[in-house]
């Protein structure tokens, strides 16, 4: 069942976009911005604020959780686009990979990881890092900032690898 959404001229020859097509560019393309994104904050910013000593400062968990709080609202919003078109693929062709309970699931599950940063691991994390004795001399990270440290890794492994499948489903 393909739904045509127009057709355009283009030198002459006439295209067919369907919703299937769209559907499927927009999981690649909220997929591909998303864990290039998150890549880039966890590759490159977050290192080099780390080397600077800027994670030192005292104003750092305020900033972070600033920079945080604009990009986990921006995964919400393309862990949602992809869920929701991969949702659409699959109920509108049963037979295809897009049918498959797996894609479905695997796009819940990078929700549900977004959801639980934007909402659960981030503000308790800046929880942890804000200072309330402004009068302490020596500065120690909680030790559970360490383990939601550790959290937060296996979730960002986690979603590199449901990204991976699915941008590997889509591409059949």
């Amino acid at each position: 069942m393909t739904h045509t959404i127009g057709n355009t001229k283009s030198n002459g020859y006439s295209e067919n976009i369907t919703l299937l097509d769209r559907c499927r560019t927009l999981v690649i393309v909220s997929l591909g911005f998303w864990i290039s994104t998150s890549l880039l904050l966890d590759l490159v910013i977050m290192p080099m604020l780390w080397m600077t000593g800027m994670m030192e400062s005292s104003g750092f968990a305020s900033a972070g959780y600033s920079l945080f709080w604009v990009f986990n609202r921006i995964e919400v919003i393309c862990a949602a686009a992809a869920f929701s078109s991969i949702w659409a693929l699959g109920t509108s062709n049963r037979n295809s990979v897009y049918g498959r309970a797996e894609m479905r699931v695997g796009a819940l599950m990078l929700l549900a990881i977004s959801l639980s940063y934007t909402f659960i691991l981030s503000p308790y994390m800046s929880g942890l890092s804000v200072d309330l004795d402004v009068l302490a001399v020596a500065k120690s990270i909680p030790a559970e900032m360490n383990q939601t440290h550790s959290i937060y890794w296996v979730l960002e492994a986690s979603k590199l690898g449901i990204t991976g499948m699915l941008l590997a489903w889509c591409d059949k």
